[in-house]
């Protein structure tokens, strides 16, 4: 299969354009090694032919089977880490959600896995491996150009509203995947989801993969806005427009939003279907093996979190990941994520998922729970030779 993932990016500012560059000098190796993890995966995973189905919607994938095969772990997990993952979940002040799942092996370390979280900002992940399979099929390229305009602007986290004057401000699909996984930021994230055919792609994409137990949402500005308890109107992507007219409203009011959103998120996923996404996606089965390494490699280079689960993972340890937050109100903080692949220097990868649904601890409280995580993968690490035969 011929695969180019070439981007030559010359309207975004030039810091994005040399990280750009340097993740895609770096890309080839991590390609080679993806390729061959998927060589391994047996009929799971087939070369894109050219006359592939141009379908976004859900259906039987063009790459697997069209039976839904099983992606559950079948190995138990090592005790002393299932042990420790336990004593983490457990103590904890507030509806959590971990698992860690071993990407060369069959085992999953748990609590509360199955329960659906908010994702928030962890679904990025799904609206990139959308655009990245839209690649793949050749429907378009990290090179097509994006104009975002006023309209386009959204709320939270948006950098590149500062960018957006005049006529607007025109990048490459490429800038704007990056600075949603690296920066999160919600406008550019939001261009790539109405690029790439709105929430029904992001979903399709999911069904087509097997994949269950993970929600998409409505988008953030519909989803944001029911969850504060207001109606969205583009009104409030202007300065803070939106945290004004959240502030207006009666408790009582957002008290009846949030709690609805809590009890059933339209972007709910549980800690167990994230890790087990993650695994295939390190192994080659989610995308073609140079689209793997590209997000992979964007993933590496994410600022948000730092203390987060990166905050527990050894300098001689690699972790690629996304994390998401959500709306607070009064002490209550909601939907406070890290998921990613944390990697040995040995090689063996651990797909890690904690979600943090609603708490009331501080976030120096949520941050102990997820370095415990990273920390507790390390110290029960064994080498990929110790596991021959496992």
């Amino acid at each position: 299969m011929h695969h180019s993932l070439k981007v030559n990016i010359v309207t975004a500012p030039q810091n994005a354009e040399q990280r750009s560059r340097r993740r895609l000098r770096r890309l080839g190796e991590a390609a080679a090694v993806v390729l061959m993890m998927g060589s391994c995966a047996g009929d799971r995973l087939i070369a894109n032919a050219p006359n592939e189905p141009t379908n976004l919607l859900p259906g039987p994938s063009h790459i697997f089977s069209a039976t839904s095969p099983s992606y559950a772990p079948t190995a138990p997990a090592p005790v002393a880490l299932q042990q420790e993952i336990t004593r983490l979940g457990s103590s904890f002040n507030g509806a959590a959600g971990i698992a860690v799942r071993r990407v060369e092996g069959d085992w999953e370390a748990s609590y509360n896995a199955n329960a659906p979280m908010p994702q928030q900002s962890v679904s990025k992940l799904w609206v990139a491996m959308t655009l990245l399979d839209a690649v793949d099929r050749g429907k378009m390229t990290l090179n097509d150009p994006v104009t975002i305009r006023r309209q386009d602007l959204t709320l939270f986290h948006q950098p590149l509203a500062d960018m957006v004057r005049g006529e607007g401000y025109t990048t490459t699909l490429a800038d704007l995947v990056t600075r949603a996984l690296t920066q999160s930021d919600n406008t550019a994230n939001d261009s790539v989801l109405r690029r790439v055919g709105g929430p029904e792609a992001v979903r399709g994409f999911l069904a087509r993969r097997f994949i269950s137990g993970i929600r998409f949402g409505p988008g953030e500005r519909v989803m944001q806005s029911m969850t504060a308890g207001l109606e969205w109107d583009q009104s409030l992507a202007s300065g803070r427009a939106f945290y004004a007219a959240r502030g207006r409203l009666p408790l009582s009011v957002r008290e009846a939003a949030l709690n609805t959103y809590l009890a059933n998120p339209p972007d709910g996923a549980s800690a167990s279907a994230i890790a087990g996404a993650l695994a295939r996606l390190k192994r080659g089965e989610m995308l073609s093996g140079p689209s793997t390494a590209y997000l992979l490699e964007t993933m590496h280079e994410a600022k948000t979190g730092p203390q987060r689960i990166k905050g527990g993972v050894p300098f001689d340890w690699s972790y690629a990941h996304k994390t998401g937050t959500g709306q607070i109100l009064g002490a209550r903080s909601t939907g406070f994520n890290d998921v990613g692949v944390m990697t040995a220097p040995d090689g063996t990868s651990y797909a890690i998922a904690v979600m943090i649904g609603s708490t009331t601890v501080s976030i120096p409280a949520r941050w102990a729970l997820m370095q415990g995580v990273a920390r507790a993968i390390v110290a029960n690490h064994q080498p990929r030779s110790a596991m021959a035969g496992y």
